[in-house]
C-alpha cells in the first residue's frame, strides 16, 4: 500500500501540471499595473470592483480584478507571505471575499524569482507555501513574473508553481509572465493557461520606449511580435500580448484599433485603466459586445495577417459556424482609401482549414463598430479607413 502512495502522487507530478476546463476563452478582467503600479490599496482595489460592475463592464465579461505587483508584505517566521498592512489592513482574504461578493474573480502577482520586479518578495523556495495561501485567500488567477530568476530555468520554475497549485487544491488560471524570452508557447500548453509573448506594453499607438536594457514596447511593435505564433493558441491556452492600454491616454481612433487587434488576436482582455473614472468613449470601446464576441468566439482561433497594400492590414479571423472576423488596420498618418472586390475574394487558413470563397458562398456583412449591417458579398465595396483606425467587419453566411 505504501508503493501505491507514492507511485499515485509521482503520477500526479508529471501530468497534472495545470487545472483544466478553464480559460476556454480569453480571460476578461483588470489589472493594477498600467495604472496604478505600486500606488495600489485596497480601497482603491475595492472601488475599481464595485465600478466594473457599474460600468456594466461586468457584464460585458468583464470579471478578472487582479493585484499586480507591491501588494506584499514580509514572510513571517514560518516562511508564509503576508499583505502590507498598511495597504491592505483588511488582509487578502476579506478583500477576496469582497470582489467575490460582487459576482467577480479575484487575481494576485507573484515572481518565480527571489523578489518581484518591485523588490517584494517573490516565491522562489515558496512555491508551495505561497500557492497554499493564494488557495486560502480565494484566488482565481494568478500572474507569475520573471524577474529575479537568475540561473533559473523557465520551464522548470513554472512547473513547480503550477505543481504546488494542483496541490492547493484551488482551481487557478495560471498566467506565465516570462515576457517571451524562453518561447513559452512551445512548452507553457500543460502548464499555464496564458503566457506573455513579449516584453511590456506601454500607453503609446506606434513607439518604442527604451530603459536600458530593458524596453516596453507600444501597440503595433507587440502586434508585430504575434506573428507566426497563431498555431499555439487555443481554448484553455493562450497568447499573451500584454495588457491593454486603453483608457490611459491614447486617442480614441487608436484604442478602437488596439482593441480591434487584440480582439482578432484572440488576445487577454485584460483592462489596465482607472475605471472609476472611465470616460464614456473609453466604455464604448471596451464594452462593445460585438467586438468582445470576435475575441470570445468559441473556436478559439487566432486571427491572422492576409495582406498589406499601402500602409493597410487586412487582418482575417475565423468564427463559429463558418463566420469570418475581417479587419482593415491603417498604420499610416493619412486617411486611406480600401476596395474589396468580393468577387476576387478567396481565402485559404490551411493550419484550421476554414476557407472563404464568395464566388460559391455569399456572405452578409456587418460593420461591429458602426453595428451596422452593410450589405453582402454580391458587389465590391469601398471603405474610407481613419488613420491608426480601423473597419471592422463580421461575414456571416447567407441562407
Amino acid at each position: 500500500m505504501p508503493f501505491i502512495i507514492v507511485f499515485s502522487f509521482f503520477v500526479l507530478s508529471l501530468t497534472a501540471q495545470k487545472f483544466q476546463g478553464l480559460s476556454l476563452t480569453p480571460p476578461m478582467g483588470w489589472n493594477s499595473w498600467n495604472k496604478f503600479a505600486c500606488d495600489i490599496d485596497e480601497k482603491t482595489v475595492r472601488e475599481i470592483a464595485d465600478a466594473i460592475v457599474s460600468t456594466g463592464m461586468k457584464n460585458a465579461g468583464y470579471e478578472y480584478v487582479i493585484i499586480d505587483d507591491c501588494w506584499h508584505g514580509e514572510r513571517d517566521s514560518l516562511g508564509f507571505i503576508t499583505a502590507n498592512k498598511h495597504l491592505f489592513p483588511s488582509g487578502i482574504k476579506a478583500l477576496s471575499d469582497y470582489i467575490h461578493s460582487k459576482g467577480l474573480k479575484f487575481g494576485i502577482y507573484s515572481s518565480a524569482g527571489s523578489h518581484t520586479c518591485a523588490g517584494r518578495p517573490g516565491s522562489r523556495g515558496h512555491e508551495y507555501q505561497d500557492a497554499y495561501m493564494y488557495a486560502k485567500w480565494g484566488v482565481d488567477f494568478l500572474k507569475y513574473d520573471w524577474c529575479g530568476t537568475d540561473k533559473l530555468k523557465a520551464e522548470g520554475a513554472y512547473i513547480t508553481m503550477a505543481e504546488a497549485i494542483i496541490h492547493a487544491d484551488r482551481p487557478m488560471i495560471l498566467s506565465i509572465c516570462e515576457w517571451g524570452i524562453n518561447k513559452p508557447w512551445e512548452w507553457g500548453k500543460e502548464i499555464g493557461h496564458l503566457w506573455r509573448t513579449t516584453g511590456d506594453i506601454f500607453n503609446c499607438f506606434d513607439c518604442v520606449n527604451g530603459l536600458g536594457e530593458w524596453k516596453s514596447y507600444g501597440v503595433m511593435q507587440i502586434l508585430d511580435m504575434q506573428d507566426g505564433l497563431r498555431n499555439y493558441a487555443a481554448p484553455g491556452h493562450w497568447n499573451d500580448p500584454d495588457m491593454l492600454e486603453i483608457g490611459n491616454g491614447m486617442p480614441k481612433n487608436e484604442e478602437r484599433a488596439h482593441f480591434s487587434m487584440w480582439c482578432m488576436l484572440a488576445a487577454p482582455l485584460i483592462s489596465g485603466n482607472d475605471i472609476r473614472n472611465i470616460s464614456n468613449e473609453t466604455l464604448n470601446v471596451l464594452c462593445n459586445n460585438e467586438v468582445i464576441a470576435i475575441d470570445q468566439d468559441p473556436l478559439g482561433i487566432q486571427g491572422f495577417k492576409f495582406a498589406v497594400k499601402d500602409s493597410v492590414e487586412t487582418w482575417l479571423k475565423p468564427l463559429l459556424n463558418d463566420a469570418w472576423a475581417l479587419t482593415l488596420l491603417n498604420r499610416s498618418k493619412t486617411i486611406k482609401n480600401v476596395s474589396i472586390d468580393w468577387e476576387a475574394f478567396m481565402v485559404n487558413d490551411s493550419l484550421f482549414n476554414k476557407n472563404i470563397n464568395t464566388l460559391t458562398q455569399k456572405y452578409e456583412i456587418r460593420d461591429v463598430w458602426k453595428k451596422t449591417n452593410i450589405g453582402t458579398t454580391n458587389k465590391s465595396i469601398n471603405f474610407a479607413v481613419p488613420s491608426h483606425d480601423v473597419v471592422m467587419l463580421v461575414l456571416t453566411k447567407t441562407q
